[in-house]
């Protein structure tokens, strides 16, 4: 647990994705200790932990797409990779696996198929350090969400087709593969059924609501794996989808203690599953399982991206870094240990093998793309120019007026509002609306995925600008700027202060929202002798960085700089 904690820590102080500390670390403590060994610390306990933690890991996964926002030309492009992509992928890695380590046809089957899954937790990293053009952002994003549980069901319809090949013959197959997936589907209605109970219908306080998550995902998988193995994979991810896009439930609120949970669990199996591997169990594997790697990620992936966008408006710039960037994760490491486990205790030969080979490719593909993205991406010129991309929190129409003219300036907006007539007002304006509620969408995994760079909270209401910054800015990298308290405001929340004020005494929203009704407007003018006339509200700097006025600290423009102004 201690490991589990601080690795993320030491990581962001890095820059560099977690799970590059984890891999090395894990395999070294397991290694050179016998007290960091989960066999040894949890003996038969520790696959269903194995299984329990990684249905926990999906379910979270699931929960944060909001498939309505996969729309349009990403939408066809990432199709594509989660199922042209990912039947290349497996097929090529089984083929591989199967020729460099003498697998059998069965673990070779299976260890391809555990090959496909990425996940959000290494692509998100890897995007805020290389900030690629918003589409080609937009593509790895999604891709990353939903490969983890598609690779996830790949894999479990896999080991069960396997399985029941060696047990029977065709009749058998389809027999066994059609209960294992009735059991999965049943088990996901059961358990969002019983979600929507605790959720939709009933108020529950956020760490009650994340405890009843946390504990219908671990009850319902388990007894779908009870019943047959390893089908609560597919529960979890059918929960997890549901209780993320029907909007009965009300799972936003809870994400932050949900979230803490899930980070916790996974870093411990990203600890376990590493030791599990010995140095005995890698003689004579690590130079075939490199050539494995090899295969993904010089043929495998740039196929199905070269497949992923023809006929699209993708420059071949972008289509080379799709075909880049793969590489694997947590979700890989966890499935691989616990099919190993049922190939090995149902006979399957080379089921030894699963695990390592996993683990080699998994160490292969972050270090490679952790080293090279960034590169790559300068490179090929798919570096996003705009570097600042604020959230504006609001939806008064002098706050849809500031978006509008950001935007004109060259940033990349999006906009936030509560109220159904404000939320309408900046799409009649064009704007790009954040849906879902504020703190989860601002906080949450969605923020990292998009690449935000700074969050405006320029709503009415002084207390709740007060308490989001609080809130928001314990999420530790995205800046947080709140507008400041009216001097004889009433009902305002007495909360510790947090975020910097933003623009001058005097600027705070009833000001602002006068002067915009009286005939005031928003404007931009290029720096040049001086400063225009007029209220300086932001500088937007020739790199494309946004700062801002604020009570403490008056930028100071250079040439080549842009002024937006109140006047």
């Amino acid at each position: 647990m201690v490991l589990a904690a601080g690795l993320p820590v030491l990581a962001r102080y890095l820059r560099i994705p977690a799970i590059v500390l984890f891999l090395p670390v894990g395999f070294t403590v397991g290694a050179l200790t016998s007290t960091v060994n989960p066999e040894h610390l949890l003996g038969p306990a520790f696959h269903p932990f194995v299984l329990l933690a990684v249905a926990l890991i999906l379910y979270d996964d699931a929960l944060a797409m909001d498939l309505r926002e996969l729309t349009g030309q990403v939408r066809r492009v990432v199709v594509r990779l989660i199922t042209i992509g990912v039947a290349l992928s497996w097929g090529l890695g089984a083929g591989a696996t199967a020729l460099l380590l003498g697998m059998s046809r069965g673990a070779a089957l299976v260890t391809g198929a555990v090959l496909v899954v990425s996940g959000p937790m290494v692509i998100g990293p890897l995007l805020s350090l290389v900030q690629p053009v918003k589409q080609l952002r937009q593509v790895l994003a999604w891709e990353g969400a939903l490969i983890d549980p598609v690779g996830a069901i790949l894999a479990t319809v896999v080991i069960e087709a396997v399985l029941a090949g060696e047990h029977g013959g065709f009749a058998a197959h389809v027999g066994v593969f059609l209960t294992s997936l009735g059991i999965g589907l049943a088990g996901g209605a059961l358990g969002t059924a019983v979600l929507w109970l605790f959720l939709a219908r009933n108020q529950l306080p956020e760490a009650l609501g994340a405890g009843i998550q946390v504990a219908t995902v671990v009850a319902v998988t388990a007894c779908c794996d009870v019943l047959r193995a390893d089908t609560g994979i597919i529960a979890a991810v059918i929960m997890g989808l549901a209780a993320g896009n029907v909007r009965a439930f009300d799972v936003h609120a809870h994400r932050p203690f949900f979230e803490t949970v899930v980070q916790l669990v996974g870093g411990g199996l990203f600890i376990s599953i590493p030791a599990t591997v010995t140095p005995e169990s890698m003689r004579h594997l690590v130079l075939p399982s490199l050539g494995v790697a090899a295969v993904l990620v010089l043929v495998a992936r740039p196929a199905a991206a070269l497949i992923a966008t023809v006929r699209t408006d993708l420059r071949w710039r972008e289509r080379l870094f799709i075909g880049w960037i793969a590489p694997r994760g947590i979700v890989a490491a966890a499935t691989a240990s616990a099919f190993a486990a049922s190939l090995s205790d149902n006979g399957v030969p080379d089921a030894g093998k699963v695990l390592p080979d996993t683990f080699v490719v998994i160490v292969a593909t972050v270090i490679l793309y952790g080293l090279t993205a960034a590169p790559v991406a300068r490179r090929l010129g798919v570096v996003d120019p705009v570097l600042a991309r604020p959230l504006l929190v609001g939806g008064d129409p002098w706050v849809v007026g500031l978006g509008r003219v950001l935007r004109s300036a060259g940033l990349d907006v999006l906009m936030w509002a509560g109220p159904a007539q404000d939320r309408a007002r900046i799409q009649r304006a064009g704007l790009e609306l954040v849906p879902g509620e504020l703190l989860a969408s601002a906080a949450g995994l969605g923020t990292q995925l998009r690449g935000i760079t700074v969050i405006l909270l320029l709503t009415g209401e002084a207390g709740f600008n007060a308490l989001a910054a609080s809130v928001l800015q314990e999420g530790g990298q995205t800046a947080v700027y709140r507008l400041g308290t009216p001097e004889h405001g009433q009902g305002v929340a007495v909360v510790p202060a947090a975020g910097e004020v933003l623009f001058g005494p005097g600027l705070t929203a009833p000001a602002i929202a006068g002067r915009f009704a009286g005939g005031a407007t928003f404007s931009t003018a290029a720096c040049a002798d001086g400063l225009p006339e007029g209220d300086v509200l932001f500088l937007v700097r020739g790199s494309g960085r946004l700062e801002p006025v604020t009570r403490t600290r008056v930028p100071v423009p250079e040439p080549g700089d842009i002024v937006v102004l109140l006047r």
